[in-house]
This record gives C-alpha cells, sequence and structure tokens, in this order.
C-alpha cells in the first residue's frame, strides 16, 4: 500500500470516527485506536497520540457547533470534569496496584448493563421532576432547541453524577481508555440531562481531558504528524458533520446508536480483561 493509499484509507476510517463520535458523545477513539491498531497495524502507542489529537478536534469542532448552537451546557462541564480530572489521578496512582484486567470485565458488564438502560426513553414525569437544590444553586438547570422550540430542564442527584464522574476519571487512569461513555451515562441516567445535552456536554468535556494526556504523548513522540494529520482532518469533518445531524436527529435513533455502540464496547472490555489483553 502506498503512503497516498494509506493516508486516504486513515482519513475517510477518521472521518466516519468523528462523525459517530460527534453523535454519540464518546469521541472518536472508540473506533480510531481499533481501526489502527487492527487494520493498519499501526503501534498502539501512536495509534492511541493519533486519537488524542483527534479527540481534541472533536470537541474542537462539534462542541464549537453545540455551544454556538446552544446544546451544551458549559457550567455543568467544567463542574464535573473537577471530578473526572482527580478521578484520572487517583486512577493512575492505582494502577500499579490493582488488577486491570478483574477491573475491565467489572467496567464491561457495567457498559452492557447500562447500554441496556440507555434505550429506554424518559416519561414525562420524569422529565417534570423539581430540581435538585444543589444544581439550583449552581445554576445548572437550563434550555436547549428542540422541535417545539426551546425546552426546559432540570439537573438531578448533582452529588451522585459527580461520584459517577469521578469514577470515570479513574477507569479511564487505570485503563487508558477514554471516559465518554461514562460521562454520557452518568449524566442522561443519573443527573436525568436531557441526553442531546448529555452528549453534546461530553463532547466538550473529552477535548479538556485529552489535551493533558496529548502532552505526555508528544513529550514522549508518540504523536506522528504524519499519522496525525488526515486522522485530525478526517475526524474534524466527521465532528462538524455530526453537529449538523444531531439538532434535526430523533432523540431515539441517538440512544439506539450509543447503546449498539457502547454495547460493542462492553464486550471488547470484557473479552479483553478475560484475555489478559488490558
Amino acid at each position: 500500500m502506498s503512503v497516498f493509499e494509506f493516508t486516504g484509507l486513515v482519513w475517510i476510517g477518521s472521518l466516519a470516527a468523528g462523525f459517530l463520535g460527534s453523535l454519540t458523545g464518546l469521541g472518536g477513539g472508540v473506533v480510531l485506536v481499533p481501526l489502527l491498531t487492527l487494520l493498519f497495524k499501526v503501534d498502539i502507542r501512536y495509534a492511541i497520540g493519533a486519537s488524542l489529537v483527534s479527540v481534541i478536534a472533536t470537541s474542537s469542532g462539534a462542541a464549537a457547533a453545540y455551544v454556538k448552537e446552544g446544546f451544551s451546557n458549559i457550567r455543568i462541564g467544567m463542574f464535573l470534569e473537577i471530578a473526572t480530572t482527580l478521578g484520572a489521578l487517583a486512577g493512575a496512582f492505582l494502577a500499579a496496584k490493582v488488577s486491570t484486567g478483574a477491573i475491565a470485565v467489572v467496567f464491561g458488564v457495567t457498559l452492557l448493563y447500562s447500554a441496556f438502560l440507555s434505550r429506554r426513553p424518559r416519561s414525562q414525569r420524569e422529565r417534570d421532576i423539581p430540581p435538585d437544590p444543589l444544581a439550583t444553586r449552581l445554576r445548572m438547570n437550563g434550555s436547549f432547541p428542540d422541535a417545539g422550540g426551546m425546552r426546559s430542564y432540570n439537573v438531578q442527584h448533582v452529588p451522585a453524577g459527580f461520584s459517577l464522574m469521578f469514577g470515570a476519571g479513574a477507569l479511564s487512569g487505570l485503563l487508558g481508555i477514554g471516559s465518554g461513555a461514562v460521562k454520557v451515562l452518568a449524566m442522561d441516567q443519573a443527573m436525568k440531562i436531557p441526553f442531546k445535552v448529555s452528549t453534546t456536554t461530553s463532547n466538550f468535556m473529552i477535548g479538556v481531558t485529552a489535551a493533558a494526556s496529548a502532552g505526555i504523548y508528544l513529550s514522549r513522540g508518540y504523536i506522528d504528524p504524519g499519522l496525525s494529520m488526515p486522522v485530525m482532518l478526517g475526524v474534524l469533518l466527521g465532528s462538524l458533520l455530526g453537529a449538523r445531524i444531531l439538532a434535526k436527529a430523533e432523540t431515539k435513533w441517538l440512544r439506539l446508536i450509543f447503546s449498539l455502540v457502547i454495547g460493542l464496547l462492553g464486550g471488547e472490555m470484557i473479552y479483553k480483561g478475560l484475555a489478559g489483553g488490558i
């Protein structure tokens, strides 16, 4: 395969990854790392480096569009990012002391169960619950554009969401994976935030986390410009296309796509945990 063909195929794969990452709030790394390592035989360290660059591109491209259109909740994102960062530090500290294989299996089972839960649409009664007093104090409640105009929502169970975000960061530090799936689930299932707001706010958050990690990979020489450039350009275009689709898409289809992706991710985590591949 020539360099031109390789670059073109990587760009196409990155375009699809960015599109999927933008729609689900998971970031393109869920698709990109397996794609680069298994299909294109790229060393996993360089694949992760390119993936981190792509996540920053996804967040910069999609998140900017989502903020402009009024979907992302910046106050929620910045507050929960504190928990994710603290969790990532704790996870990195525990990485040498805990069996990551066992954690991967538990995490995989949790994702499979979450994939089942995420398919269930929220009832009108759940939407009309009064806001959490802490959410009101922190001014987290908001609104977003829906088919019938602007729709208001109330944020629930802020402490539970903060705890889950800490766990998401810890898993990221322990297993070296993106925690977008747990972020979306924490906001959607625990905090009862509308799914579109959950995915778009997750897109905003993952860029902050990836930027810190990318600096480490850059200093170690694991970000190859020849690989990262087509990946970044593909993901950026894909994320912008995803942002256009999400604004008009029905929530039930977004939930279906999200549940399928995290179901596959959960199965992969269980397999790697049992096979000793993580």
